[in-house]
């Protein structure tokens, strides 16, 4: 290879050409390697991998930041480079897709491009070249003159510029490098540092060498989008940003799916409590329509006041098994009359006290120092025995109507397509209904206690149970209009075991919930929510869970795991889908006829979805690992011990059989062991309390998982630490997080807060 120049130390400064910017004292001028025109790029980089060119010279000089605006935006569009091999537009290779890979290919570009290293290595200083052939220097960089700026954004169209770090800015820089933005990630997904889109050299370059010599700047650090002015993020991928708006019509479309992809929480749950509690179909009914409000009230609060992600509210599945653990204690086992109404108030009691302490985790800024001891390696096998406590009521439920439960099963896995499945298995489970295939001799299709008295219906009684779909009354009894209000079940019950038990469950909510942001953040390409906006989260959660138990869900309100994967399959990030989706599902909660329909889905098929629901859970609790590194022998002890030892404690305090007079079924049985576990002190209801907990899957792996995860040593990397705790790592740029930030009116408002700030 042939250079222009050479470096004999640092004594001799050469001449300078007239013409050239005057460079600092530091550090002396070195002059460029001047790239031949004739040589082809091709040849350049097939040098660079023989030799083992690399033109990093340390980790200080890095790109610090990219210009993350939408093209659609700045009313630009990307350029497509083109490989030429004798000059016109190279074809450089495409950056990164993960974090640290952000210079893997800085050896070849710089091959390419003729970049070569000074000898100062410890200063860490990358010294690009300056083409020239026989005129005067003229920069062709971005300057601030707007004149400029405009005239290159009409030839270039893109231009996202970068910048050395301060100390190394004085020096000159390479040819025009324009490069695309594929989002804030260059794989799409968020996983990792910023992207190094690919890069052009401009098509005029051959035509201006003519006219004389070029020098080239490249601004690294571009003017940041201003907080309170955040930019529009679509990235790669995405039918549409967070804060884009597609039109009237894909908001309601993409809104109703968003909803109707979470059935398992916000209709199944109701079917699984309400008949343990003891209450009829039109209750049931109910229910459901209170869970529709309260989730839609409850997602707009979100998207204004919380994170500001993409997020659903609702019931949540982590509220299911302390709730069941708290219908058949002993006192409320064996009530005949009132039995729902007084253990939906016990329930309300204790989520709303829950929820007090969940707000003042958040708001108060506690939250933010949890986080520090709340890394990935506990996230995940907390998130994943969520779904894996259920698998006693999952197929056990679908199996006994096999010829709808098996179908629906295989149409979600082939089409993921939950809303769809559902609709065409449950068409098929009525005209399997209405053609008689559930017709028993002497037996009601209603099934009233009297067949499971009568030999010849008890072995049919389970069947019709869970295959017709005729079986549900509500229908039948529900009102065409209900307003549902607070207190409609009565004035909360306050105790002190129940509310001991639902401060833990808040505390596992709450650590499901930083899993969900951080997972959503990718999918949107965002950068990783901050503590202080983790811990804003948190506390706005609270208050929807206080507003649950307010108006008596059975359950508080949390981010639903299951919407992840929603947006993953949609594509459609934009929160405007949500909040219209949000108040259609206000407006349908009115309409007691559509909770009265949706509370006659039958048991199995809803047991088919909640198997898809629970699996979907575990995958994405596991898949929080992708943060740390997943090879190490470390975390794969800690994860595989704290999940086995989380099915494995909970079965042994589940072993005691209840004390009752009826017969529970036996689905049911492993969440009695809150009045029958081996646990026993001076006070019962500390011992229901934690017999209770120790008797739920998710609290013994948090309390295993957060044992071992800060006791066993480990770096932040393998940990993961650095992703979610470090509030002063270098991409964490207030310019970045527009997207979280409240608008200036609220965020004034919630000033007082200690988590309101990024």
């Amino acid at each position: 290879m042939e250079s222009g120049s050479s470096s004999e130390g640092f004594g001799k400064r050469e001449e300078r050409p007239k013409g050239r910017q005057k460079l600092g004292p530091w550090p002396p001028l070195i002059e460029p390697f001047v790239p031949r025109t004739d040589h082809n790029p091709k040849e350049l980089k097939s040098w660079a991998r023989r030799t083992g060119f690399n033109p990093n010279v340390s980790g200080e000089t890095t790109v610090s930041s990219i210009d993350e605006r939408d093209p659609v935006e700045r009313n630009e569009a990307p350029v497509a480079a083109s490989a030429a091999a004798g000059g016109g537009r190279w074809d450089l290779e495409k950056g990164l897709g993960r974090r640290g890979e952000a210079l893997s290919k800085r050896a070849e570009i710089g091959a390419i491009l003729g970049r070569r290293r000074t000898g100062i290595e410890n200063r860490g200083v990358e010294i690009n070249p300056v083409p020239r052939t026989n005129g005067d220097p003229e920069s062709l960089g971005f300057k601030d003159g707007e004149g400029r700026v405009e005239k290159e954004k009409k030839r270039i169209k893109v231009e996202p510029v970068m910048r050395l770090k301060d100390e190394v800015r004085g020096i000159e820089e390479e040819p025009p490098v324009r490069a695309k933005n594929d989002g804030l990630n260059g794989n799409g997904r968020g996983n990792g540092g910023p992207a190094v889109a690919p890069v052009s050299i401009d098509e005029d370059w051959k035509k201006d060498e003519r006219k004389g010599e070029r020098e080239v700047e490249i601004d690294m650090f571009p003017e940041s989008p201003k907080p309170d002015q955040p930019s529009t993020y679509r990235p790669g991928g995405l039918k549409c940003g967070i804060t884009e708006n597609p039109g009237v019509a894909a908001l309601i479309f993409y809104g109703m799916q968003h909803y109707l992809s979470l059935a398992g929480s916000l209709v199944f749950i109701p079917l699984i409590m309400v008949p343990a509690m003891g209450g009829t179909d039109e209750e049931t009914a109910y229910v459901i329509s209170t869970m529709l409000l309260v989730s839609g009230v409850t997602t707009i609060m979100h998207s204004f006041f919380g994170t500001r992600l993409p997020l659903v509210q609702g019931s949540s599945f982590v509220y299911l098994a302390p709730a069941l653990v708290i219908i058949n204690s002993e006192e409320f086992r064996n009530l005949s009359q009132n039995k729902f109404k007084h253990i939906m108030r016990e329930l309300q009691g204790a989520i709303i006290v829950g929820s007090i302490f969940q707000t003042i985790l958040g708001y108060s800024g506690l939250m933010s120092l949890l986080l520090r001891l709340i890394n990935p390696v506990v996230v995940a096998p907390t998130v994943a025995t969520i779904g894996l406590a259920f698998f006693s009521y999952g197929f056990p439920q679908a199996g006994a109507c096999v010829e709808i439960s098996i179908p629906l099963i295989l149409l979600i896995l082939i089409f993921t397509l939950v809303p769809l499945s559902v609709v065409i298995v449950w068409a098929y489970a009525f005209f399997l209904t209405a053609g008689g295939a559930y017709n028993f001799k002497s037996c009601s299709s209603n099934i009233p206690s009297s067949n499971i008295l009568l030999d010849a219906c008890r072995r049919h009684a389970d069947t019709m149970k869970h295959c017709r779909t005729d079986v549900s009354n509500a229908w039948k009894t529900a009102a065409w209009v209900r307003v549902p209000y607070p207190f409609q079940w009565g004035s909360p019950t306050l105790s002190f075991k129940t509310s001991f038990i639902m401060i833990i469950v808040a505390l596992v909510a709450s650590v499901d919930s930083v899993g969900s942001y951080h997972a959503t953040s990718i999918l949107v390409n965002l950068r990783p929510p901050t503590p202080g906006i983790v811990s804003r989260g948190i506390a706005m959660e609270g208050v929807s869970s206080i507003l649950a138990g307010l108006w008596g869900t059975g359950t508080g309100s949390t981010t639903l795991t299951e919407n992840i994967h929603t947006i993953d399959v949609t594509r459609m990030a934009s929160r405007k889908a949500l909040q219209l989706g949000a108040a259609l599902l206000i407006l349908f909660s009115f309409v007691g006829k559509i909770g009265a329909l949706l509370a006659s889905i039958p048991l199995a098929l809803a047991a088919s979805v909640l198997c898809f629901t629970w699996a979907l859970i575990v995958t994405l609790g596991l898949s929080t690992m992708q943060y740390t590194q997943t090879a190490s022998s470390r975390n794969i002890i800690i994860v595989g011990f704290t999940l086995f030892i989380s099915l494995s404690i909970p079965a042994y305090f589940q072993q005691y059989e209840p004390t009752s007079r009826l017969i529970l079924p036996s689905y049911l049985v492993p969440y009695t062991a809150g009045s029958n576990g081996p646990v026993h002190t001076g006070s019962k209801g500390l011992n229901f309390a934690l017999n209770a907990l120790l008797s739920l899957n998710m609290v013994v792996a948090l309390l295993v998982a957060f044992v071992l995860d800060n006791t066993v040593p480990g770096s932040r990397q393998e940990r993961g630490v650095y992703i979610w705790s470090d509030s002063s790592r270098p991409d964490v740029d207030p310019s970045f997080l527009g997207p979280y930030l409240l608008p200036e009116k609220i965020g004034r408002f919630f000033g007082w807060a200690k988590c309101v700030g990024s």
